[in-house]
C-alpha cells in the first residue's frame, strides 16, 4: 500500500474529485478525514469507506471559514496525533460574464476557492513543521492556466492556487513538507452535469485524446504526488487534462 497509515485531510471528498480521493486513499492504506460542507454526502464516503474495509472520519468544513479549518485539524489530532497529507479540493462555481458578475459571486468563489485553501493549509502548516514531514496538494484547474469565457472568478482563484503552491513549496520545503499542485482539464463530476452537452462536446474535440476525464484520473494524479514515488516532486503543476488547451 502506497499510504500505509498516513492520516490523509481530503476537502471537499463528499462528492466528485475528493469523494473517488477520499475512497483511492483508504484502499491504499490512508486513515481518511472526509472533509465537507454536505454532511450527508461527507457520511455517504465515509460509510464507502468503511465498508470496503478502510478508516474515515467525517468533519464538517466550510473551508471559508477560518475556525472551521482551525476545528478541523484540532478533531483529526485528536482522533489519530498527526496530520501527513492535505488534499485541498473543495471548491465551487458560480459563473457569468464579467459584466453580469455580482461582487457576491465574486467574493463567495475566491472565498471558497483561493481563501480556502490558504486557511486549510495554514491550519495544518504547524502541525507538519513538528513532524518534519508533510504532503499539501493544491486543487487549481486548466482555467487558472489558460483562461476561461464566463469563468473570470473561478480562473483567478485557480491561478491563485498556482502561485501559492509555488511560493509554499520553497517556503516550506526546507521544513521537509512537499507542496504541489494538480490542474484537471473538464472531468465528469457533478460540478459539470449542469454544462451544456454542446460545450462538453466542444472541449471533447479540443481535447487530443478525444475524450473527458472521470474523477478517478484526478485521484491518480494525488495519490502520485501524495506518495513516495513523488518525494522529489515539489512546487509542481500537473495537468490532467488529456492535453488540453481552451
Amino acid at each position: 500500500m502506497k499510504l500505509e497509515n498516513e492520516v490523509t485531510i481530503v476537502t471537499g471528498a463528499g462528492s466528485g474529485i475528493g469523494r473517488e480521493t477520499a475512497l483511492l486513499f483508504a484502499k491504499e492504506g490512508a486513515k481518511v478525514v472526509v472533509a465537507d460542507i454536505n454532511e450527508k454526502n461527507g457520511m455517504e464516503t465515509v460509510e464507502e469507506i468503511k465498508r470496503a474495509g478502510g478508516e474515515g472520519l467525517f468533519i464538517k468544513l466550510d473551508a471559508s471559514n477560518k475556525e472551521h479549518t482551525k476545528q478541523m485539524v484540532k478533531e483529526t489530532l485528536e482522533k489519530y496525533g498527526r496530520i501527513d497529507v492535505l488534499i485541498s479540493n473543495a471548491g465551487i462555481v458560480q459563473d457569468a460574464l464579467l459584466t453580469k458578475m455580482t461582487e457576491e459571486q465574486w467574493d463567495r468563489v475566491i472565498d471558497v476557492n483561493l481563501k480556502g485553501s490558504f486557511n486549510c493549509i495554514q491550519a495544518v502548516a504547524d502541525t507538519m513543521i513538528q513532524q518534519g514531514k508533510g504532503v499539501i496538494i493544491n486543487t487549481s484547474s486548466v482555467v487558472g492556466l489558460y483562461g476561461n469565457i464566463g469563468q473570470v472568478n473561478y480562473s483567478a482563484a485557480k491561478a491563485g492556487l498556482i502561485g501559492m503552491t509555488k511560493s509554499l513549496a520553497k517556503e516550506l520545503g526546507k521544513k521537509g513538507i512537499r507542496v504541489n499542485a494538480v490542474a484537471p482539464g473538464f472531468i465528469m463530476t457533478p460540478m459539470t452535469s449542469n454544462v451544456p452537452e454542446k460545450v462538453l462536446e466542444l472541449m471533447r474535440e479540443k481535447t487530443p485524446l478525444r475524450k473527458l476525464g472521470e474523477p478517478r484520473d484526478v485521484a491518480n494524479a494525488y495519490l502520485y504526488l501524495a506518495s513516495d514515488d513523488a518525494r522529489f516532486v515539489n512546487g509542481t503543476v500537473l495537468s490532467v487534462d488529456g492535453g488540453l488547451v481552451i
